[in-house]
């Protein structure tokens, strides 16, 4: 469902400038420049209208918080939440999954969210899964060895493609669940997640650890792709 366009979005977006990024490709490499005494440096991806940004900067203060959505008319209202609640450790900017690189700089980051992201249902359509491993090679790029990738969906045909998809990419599994709220609620619900969670849906979550990659040797398809290509 497309977002109904916000009123007066131009100046409610300007009484927010002070967790505002204006340009964050000027940013790369410099994030930690915004709170130098940061534990650690998170990503949240598709940060929609901030209730778990909000949550989770607000439970971790020592963390530097960098919420990345690409529809202004849900990152003003998350915008709005961390100012009303006076949140210092938390920052926003226009982007998403495919500009992380040119965002951050290789090891910038220690820890990515990817919360409730589209399933892409279609098979021809896998490549744009934000946990499919092209996406996640892009994310090694910014994550420091060791660092992690917490994910949570509510679709389980995407939770089970993902699980797959992960240890591909050279992340390392743990703390797999098909309920994460069976004994009660578990951590920073997002929005859609305690619409979810309220409708008795359950919530399908990992963690992947960055470690050593491999990459696979070409397949016969990829070898005559790559001819078609030069020629």
């Amino acid at each position: 469902m497309r977002m109904r366009k916000k009123k007066n979005l131009v100046p409610r977006m300007g009484r927010c400038e002070a967790v505002h990024v204006q340009d964050g490709f000027s940013m790369r490499g410099h994030w930690r420049d915004l709170m130098p005494e940061a534990r650690e440096v998170w990503i949240e991806l598709g940060c929609g209208k901030g209730r778990f940004t909000a949550d989770t900067a607000a439970a971790n203060p020592d963390v530097l918080l960098i919420a990345i959505e690409k529809v202004a008319d849900a990152q003003v209202v998350a915008m709005e939440r961390a100012v009303a609640a006076g949140l210092t450790n938390v920052f926003f900017v226009v982007g998403d999954a495919a500009t992380l690189p040119e965002l951050f700089a290789p090891d910038e980051a220690d820890r990515i969210f990817v919360n409730f992201c589209d399933p892409w249902p279609s098979k021809r359509h896998a490549k744009r899964r934000l946990t499919h491993r092209g996406f996640l090679l892009t994310y090694r790029k910014v994550l420091k060895d060791g660092g992690q990738l917490h994910f949570k969906t509510d679709n389980a045909p995407l939770f089970a493609f993902s699980l797959s998809e992960f240890p591909a990419a050279g992340f390392a599994l743990s703390e797999v669940t098909d309920d994460l709220h069976r004994e009660g609620v578990q951590g920073v619900m997002t929005d859609y997640e305690a619409k979810f969670h309220a409708e008795g849906l359950p919530i399908h979550r990992c963690v992947g650890t960055k470690g050593p990659y491999t990459p696979p040797e070409p397949s016969a398809e990829d070898m005559a792709e790559q001819t078609e290509t030069s020629e």
